[in-house]
């Protein structure tokens, strides 16, 4: 009987070939797709994640050593460092270590400063083996990388019997994201991973951390979530995002506000007498995008998913025009699902690249991956992968 891979399977078989030994435990972490809200979190905005039902599993075991190794299916070399050396590569040093293994490698590190701000010794904690898996598709928009802080993060928790809270080890991976890999993101992608729930959204006051989780309602209104993934790969820790959020604390700076979440849309005639026109622009994206957010929030409550439409199709527009952080295969991905009958549509994640996604009716859903393939293929561009996702459960430990 031939069994089929799955990321557990992947993680297992993994950690076998690097230890020769078995696992003490396996945990999980999902991607997430941001319904609504995008660059609003570094502005101390709101957000309206859902975790999606793609995870990365972290198999881990113990050694005694004092020593971390990681390995995953993204790349069959281990990297493997002394505990004790995390605190002097992150974040001077991080170029010393391979791009992916900074993510679990800096979450190791958060949470060891963790462990010491809670009293603990943290040279006293147990060296560790780690073997990753994952079906949530790099480069998509997707938060493949808060997935992977989340697993290890999750495990690392256990493991230490560090007692953190799940906000504690969201806030653990978002310094791992922004210090040891360089990427200026906010706590968004982290908190979703970390605190999803079946059928229901996150929404995030990004400055306070509260959390409220939202039905979404999607499957009883016969909808879906049709991610379109452009395979255009895109990287936070590059220009054009530290570029935006320089930008975003200028306009603040120039407002006199801490941060854009400050702001009302009634503000807008102000700040563009104040600004030149790009900063005003990424300023009116944000400050029109929080709103959105709130927006959204009252008319699912109010109304059912239905109602979101156009707020969703107001949001892509924001970021092509005012962010200037979409594609063409974005736009084309966005203006195909709307033309096949999608409620409304958005590009989802940080930009430069990544996933568009669309609400739409699930007897639709066919016909729009076929419209998207055909749309594509007829402008030249490579391959789009459609699928749908479901709002799912957070991280945890699955064995």
């Amino acid at each position: 009987m031939t069994t089929t891979a799955t990321p557990r399977t992947d993680a297992h078989d993994l950690f076998g070939e690097l230890t020769g030994a078995t696992p003490v435990g396996y945990w999980s972490a999902p991607g997430r797709v941001n319904l609504i809200g995008e660059h609003t979190d570094y502005n101390d905005g709101f957000v309206f994640p859902f975790a999606i039902d793609g995870r990365t599993i972290a198999a881990l075991g113990t050694r005694d050593d004092g020593r971390i190794r990681v390995v995953s299916t993204f790349d069959p070399v281990p990297v493997e460092v002394a505990l004790a050396d995390l605190d002097a590569l992150f974040p001077d040093r991080r170029d010393e270590i391979v791009e992916w293994a900074r993510y679990p490698l800096g979450v190791a590190w958060a949470l060891r400063d963790a462990a010491r701000a809670a009293g603990r010794d943290a040279d006293a904690l147990t060296g560790v083996d780690i073997a990753l898996a994952s079906d949530v598709p790099v480069g998509a928009g997707l938060s493949s990388s808060a997935a992977i802080e989340g697993a290890t993060a999750s495990a690392l928790n256990d493991v230490w019997q560090l007692s953190l809270s799940p906000v504690d080890l969201a806030q653990a991976g978002r310094r791992a994201e922004n210090l040891a890999v360089g990427a200026p993101t906010g706590i968004m992608d982290q908190m979703a991973s970390m605190l999803g729930r079946a059928d229901a959204g996150i929404f995030l006051d990004c400055r306070s951390l509260e959390v409220d989780v939202v039905p979404l309602g999607f499957a009883d209104a016969g909808l879906e979530v049709l991610v379109i993934d452009t395979r255009v790969s895109h990287a936070h820790s590059t220009g054009g995002y530290g570029e935006r959020r320089e930008a975003c604390e200028r306009g603040a700076q120039i407002m006199g506000v801490a941060a854009l979440r400050d702001l009302v849309p009634a503000d807008l005639d102000r700040a563009r007498a104040l600004m030149d026109d790009v900063t005003f622009r990424r300023v009116r994206h944000v400050v029109t995008e929080d709103q959105r957010v709130l927006d959204a929030v009252r008319l699912l409550r109010a109304e059912g998913p239905r109602a979101i439409g156009a707020l969703l199709d107001a949001s892509h527009a924001s970021m092509r025009d005012d962010f200037e952080i979409s594609t063409p295969e974005l736009d084309l991905a966005v203006e195909t699902a709307r033309a096949a009958g999608a409620v409304g549509a958005r590009m989802t994640g940080g930009g430069f690249g990544g996933a568009a996604i669309a609400l739409i009716d699930r007897t639709l859903v066919e016909e729009a991956t076929a419209r998207v393939s055909a749309a594509f293929e007829a402008a030249g561009f490579g391959a789009a992968h459609v699928f749908t996702v479901h709002p799912s459960d957070g991280a945890r430990r699955d064995g």
